[in-house]
């Protein structure tokens, strides 16, 4: 589903076409998890990112300074 299709899905379920029954709220619900788990699946891509390219440079450090213990 592209982002437009979300953000119009959304709105119709703002707009109260969704009965108000439980099956309704629950179905609403499970929207709204679905968007939480998508959006903390690109937070954790980029976190995962972050992470790999602090351990190569801390890792490069580490190195440089066990070789050229002046260096540093």
């Amino acid at each position: 589903m592209t982002l437009t299709g979300t953000a119009a899905f959304l709105s119709t379920l703002q707009s109260g076409m969704t009965p108000g029954t439980p099956l309704g709220q629950l179905f609403a619900v499970l929207v709204a998890v679905g968007a939480v788990v998508l959006v903390g699946r690109l937070v954790l891509r980029v976190a995962w990112r972050l992470v790999t390219v602090a351990a190569l440079v801390v890792g490069v450090l580490l190195l440089v300074s066990m070789v050229a213990p002046g260096l540093l």
